[in-house]
């Protein structure tokens, strides 16, 4: 099974793999659709001849494929056995007949690998491959939990990445019609043995019934089971596509505390999902996680919540998940519990009077949250508000929900740009006046005010409200060659820690010297190179890699650049995330500081390209906007 990539590292693309893929005699069987997910979703990884590819028992865990140059397979001493051409797949029991334990780069390699759970949709979808692979290890198709000090195989909640949605639906739907009584929609799901059953009404989605449905709307409240379905379903529910990455329906199922979500080709029903197809019901994993956050009823029974999403963390480092995944997850999980509060708030206070949203700013709003956050936000009032009549109201709403966000671990922002401070607390009138006056006179303090709340997405509330107002800030910076020049010198300040001869510089003094502060040296100059991309271009997109992607489709950056970013932002990122891993484990409070003696020299020299990836791009803005 031989089918090399023509091409040297940098050079790899989703379309260069889904070539690869197309080709070979084994991967090359799976659907068109399935191929292209796994080429957007897999992470090429190198290595220098004499680097242990893999070894123990991560290399029965996963299915390895080698794309470049030439390796061998290790026995249990170290000793080599095969030798592996490019194209040959390796690892996840292959071999297991001769002792093979690891594998070994005899040149210079880029290589990259499949989870054992992925591999196993793989094979449902495609029972083909059994020729070539054999069986997955386990036969009962169940991978065990990782555990939480980081060892064992990983959750499978965080393999989702490259499974597509297809893959995971077990059986045809079961559909009735609106008119279908309560009670015989009831027989007919306890005869079918499901949870849920999808309406439908000529042929399209109409809404979707699940068993908690029947609990709350029926029998709780007394009601008529001789009454139609339509009267107790959840209209027009949220679904997603059949051709969808598995790891898509994990955050719209964390995010919306839903449990079922109808698969969709087209209009055509596909089939339905539900949280038990994603991932067994560990307390870490990020669906239940949500689930756990929404049954909540005090500030208490939160907290205690919330002291999982370090592990959470934990988890996805140990599953070495991508550092762009890792955000979306643990995100979701701060989504959930800020809304949560919210509607306890309210319960509390009583209904809003007047219409508002509630929006997270910062590494929230882009979806790129660690475990070390503080909180960024803000509220968006209606137009009719009156603070005579209204202020007491959301003054109390918002402290409660920014204080039990504290208590809850994510501390108050030191800036107190948060919605319990009364000027970030406004109608939509008013945050028209700021986003106008900060963009027509960018004064320094202007500038940080824009870097902070252009990065807005909308958690909860009326979220129309907050799209007029993006498109309006949006319109008034595009081409506003002044202001982005007053920007790209705001984000000029972040200087990647490169000496004079390329080589890396550590803080100097006081409490972290010696050390790297990986978030305002690497991240941060990234954020802010993508925030102006968004800005010159009036781009709504507000993750990073989302404006990156952007950036290089509206021809802003060249796609090898726009490449080589998201690259370094990925590597930063997963550093930043492996290295608070760490202090989680050994008991000490995660932070940005990285001691360059804790990663490999291959790390270290990967670590000074990033940087150096940064440096070259901000000198291009520089003079492109020059003053």
């Amino acid at each position: 099974m031989t089918c090399s990539l023509p091409m040297d590292n940098a050079s790899v693309s989703p379309l260069l793999l889904a070539r690869a893929l197309d080709n070979h005699r084994a991967l090359g069987m799976l659907a068109p659709a399935t191929r292209s997910s796994l080429a957007k979703a897999l992470v090429l990884l190198p290595a220098s001849a004499g680097e242990r590819l893999s070894g123990g028992e991560r290399f029965r865990d996963h299915l390895y494929w080698l794309l470049e140059g030439r390796a061998e397979l290790l026995d249990g001493d170290g000793d080599g056995v095969l030798e592996l051409q490019a194209g040959d797949l390796f690892g996840l029991g292959l071999g297991d007949s001769l002792g093979i334990c690891g594998a070994r780069a005899l040149t210079e390699v880029t290589y990259t690998r499949l989870d054992a759970l992925t591999v196993q949709a793989l094979f449902r979808e495609t029972p083909g491959l059994t020729y070539f692979l054999g069986a997955v290890p386990d036969a009962s198709g169940a991978v065990p939990a990782v555990r939480v000090d980081g060892g064992g195989p990983s959750d499978p909640a965080l393999n989702l990445m490259s499974t597509p949605v297809r893959a995971l639906i077990k059986r045809e739907p079961v559909t009735l019609s609106p008119q279908t009584s309560i009670r015989d929609a009831a027989r007919v799901m306890s005869d079918q043995r499901v949870s849920s059953a999808l309406i439908v009404e000529q042929d399209l989605l109409f809404g979707l019934i699940t068993d908690r449905d029947l609990r709350n709307r029926v029998i709780a409240a007394g009601l008529d089971p001789s009454r139609p379905i339509a009267d107790i379903a959840t209209l027009a529910p949220m679904s997603i596509d059949v051709h969808s990455p598995a790891f898509d329906a994990l955050l719209l199922m964390a995010r919306h505390n839903i449990h079922h979500v109808p698969v969709l080709d087209g209009l055509r029903i596909a089939g339905m999902i539900t949280a038990t197809d994603l991932t067994e019901q560990h307390s870490t994993s990020a669906v239940y996680l949500a689930g756990d956050i929404y049954k909540q009823t005090t500030l208490e029974g939160l907290q205690a919540v919330a002291g999982k999403v370090r592990r959470l963390q934990q988890s996805l480092a140990a599953a070495e998940a991508s550092a762009h995944s890792t955000g979306h997850i643990v995100t979701a999980i701060t989504d959930a519990i800020t809304s949560r509060l919210l509607q306890l708030g309210e319960a509390r206070l009583g209904p809003a009077p007047v219409d508002y949203v509630w929006v997270a700013a910062g590494s929230q709003a882009r979806s790129e949250q660690t475990a070390k956050s503080d909180q960024d936000n803000c509220m968006v009032l209606d137009d009719a508000y009156d603070e005579a009549r209204h202020g007491a109201y959301f003054k109390a709403l918002s402290t409660f929900v920014c204080n039990g966000l504290d208590a809850c671990g994510y501390v108050h922002c030191p800036g107190e740009m948060m919605a319990m401070t009364d000027e970030w607390r406004q109608p939509r009138r008013r945050w028209m006046g700021y986003f106008a006056r900060w963009t027509g006179q960018p004064d320094p303090k202007s500038l940080v005010l824009t870097c902070v709340f252009f990065d807005l997405r909308a958690i909860h509330g009326n979220i129309p409200m907050l799209d007029r107002l993006r498109q309006d800030v949006l319109h008034r910076t595009k081409g506003n060659s002044i202001f982005l020049a007053y920007m790209v010198g705001n984000a000029l300040q972040h200087q990647p820690p490169l000496g004079m001869f390329k080589g890396l510089s550590t803080i100097r003094s006081g409490e972290h010297k010696g050390t790297i502060d990986l978030k305002h040296s690497g991240i941060v100059p990234i954020v802010d190179l993508a925030r102006i991309y968004a800005l010159a271009g009036g781009d709504s997109a507000v993750n990073t890699h989302d404006r990156l992607l952007s950036a290089a489709a509206g021809g802003a950056i060249s796609e090898q650049s726009a490449r080589d970013l998201r690259d370094a932002l990925e590597f930063l990122a997963f550093l930043r995330i492996q290295h608070q891993s760490r202090q989680i484990a050994a008991g000490r409070n995660p932070d940005n500081f990285l001691d360059p003696d804790e990663i490999s020299n291959f790390e270290r020299t990967q670590l000074k390209d990033a940087f150096a990836v940064v440096a070259s791009l901000q000198g291009v803005l520089a003079q492109r906007y020059r003053m």
